[in-house]
């Protein structure tokens, strides 16, 4: 399900509104993105890589940092977006985070790690909304 899709395929600003199938499409090439959870009450928003596997974002972090325990059975936000010189995009999806299965935690066994030490817990997003926007080229 998309998030504020108007019938003429833009928003209220004019940008492109971007269906699911290219919400997904875009997600798969890029390895960077932003989680957003709420860590000590508080709103967070952390760099991660990534990897999507079908509708889940699989991430690896770190078993006793923040994230995983910002993680664990929450609804959060996640974001990626690309910009270049002829314009770029920006996907933004809410889920639920869960435990991955055993086929997803072989995919993300290649996932980079954030910083150092020990990155031993895998985490999955399952992408229940997206929303997406074409952006215009940078100006000035």
């Amino acid at each position: 399900m998309s998030l504020d899709q108007s019938a003429t395929g833009t928003d209220s600003t004019g940008l492109a509104v971007l269906d699911d199938a290219e919400c997904l499409r875009l997600l798969a090439t890029v390895p960077l993105g932003r989680i957003a959870v709420s860590d000590r009450a508080l709103p967070s928003v952390l760099p991660v890589y990534f990897l999507l596997l079908g509708r889940a974002v699989l991430l690896r972090v770190s078993g006793a940092g923040r994230l995983a325990a910002a993680t664990r059975a929450t609804v959060v936000a996640f974001e990626a977006d690309e910009m270049g010189p002829t314009g770029g995009w920006s996907v933004l999806g809410i889920g639920r985070t869960r435990p991955v299965r055993p086929d997803e935690r072989a995919a993300a066994g290649g996932l980079r790690r954030w910083g150092v030490g020990e990155h031993d817990r895998f985490v999955a997003v399952g992408l229940e909304m997206l929303t997406g926007r074409r952006l215009r080229p940078p100006t000035g």
